[in-house]
């Protein structure tokens, strides 16, 4: 199958689509903007944030947070950036993606090493940040941990390991903790990047390498593949319906690059289950 649709194009570098209060939000790393975006097309930026790698989710009663350095940050009812979080301990050179889970569980993950400068490999970290904005290192040894997803009942953090080539999941203790670390999808030689679930359980992960968008059963079937012309990056659920599949694609030429073409954007194409879980 191949997504033709392309709803906005001109992008820098696409990243950490949510789909929310009836648009798709996503990051635009490059540029340092938060974009909402509306399915006629129509955008509007709605904050600028000074970092790269950034991401965003919503807490349960509707404040935004973005990760940014070793930051957990909240926007202010004003639009203004306050500090929600200090992860300054964490092992993770940055902080990359986040997920907040129905219970106002805030999970972060972060690369041990900076690739965008060419840093020798270090393996990542998640960490939580509890509802009172309490942080703690949960676990560690993940290659490369990139999108992250929770089930709908709350029970299990699914982590896409790009390095690692697998979807990591782990079962969520009731107070946000994590254990019985396992393979939930073992990938062959894909390279997981931004992950969403679906109703009927099943991931779909964006694969920038192979160019490609998959759902994927646990265990590791492969059950629907989206080829695209340029790197997955990123995808979410959302629409009306909730069945509708944003890809954040560009092409990636290597870190050296990035920045310097504006070919990321947003596809779209209708998938065979709605929406579940978080983000």
């Amino acid at each position: 199958m191949i997504a033709r649709d392309v709803l906005m194009s001109g992008i820098a570098m696409g990243e950490s689509p949510r789909w929310h209060d009836g648009r798709l939000w996503f990051c635009d790393w490059v540029a340092q903007e938060v974009i909402a975006l509306d399915l006629d097309g129509r955008s509007e930026v709605v904050a600028n944030v000074r970092s790269l790698p950034f991401s965003i989710d919503w807490l349960p009663d509707g404040p935004m947070l973005v990760t940014s350095g070793r930051k957990l940050l909240r926007m202010e009812e004003d639009g203004s950036l306050a500090t929600h979080c200090d992860l300054s301990d964490l092992r993770a050179h940055a902080l990359n993606e986040i997920v907040v889970d129905g219970r106002g569980n805030a999970y972060v993950n972060g690369a041990g090493f900076d690739m965008m400068a060419g840093a020798d490999f270090a393996p990542g970290t998640v960490a939580l940040v509890t509802p009172d904005a309490r942080a703690m290192e949960l676990a560690g040894d993940i290659a490369f941990p990139n999108g992250m997803a929770v089930t709908a009942d709350n029970s299990t953090l699914i982590v896409a390991d790009s390095y690692g080539k697998e979807l990591t999941a782990f079962e969520i203790g009731v107070d946000g903790t994590l254990g019985n670390r396992r393979t939930w999808a073992d990938l062959g030689d894909h390279n997981p990047d931004g992950i969403c679930l679906d109703s009927e359980g099943a991931v779909w992960y964006a694969d920038v390498p192979h160019r490609c968008c998959v759902r994927v059963a646990a265990g590791g079937e492969r059950l629907q593949t989206i080829d695209v012309d340029r790197g997955c990056f990123a995808c979410m659920l959302g629409g009306p319906e909730g069945s509708t599949l944003f890809i954040l694609a560009q092409e990636w030429r290597g870190p050296a690059e990035v920045g310097k073409a504006r070919t990321g954007q947003v596809l779209v194409a209708e998938a065979p289950a709605p929406h579940a879980g978080w983000p």
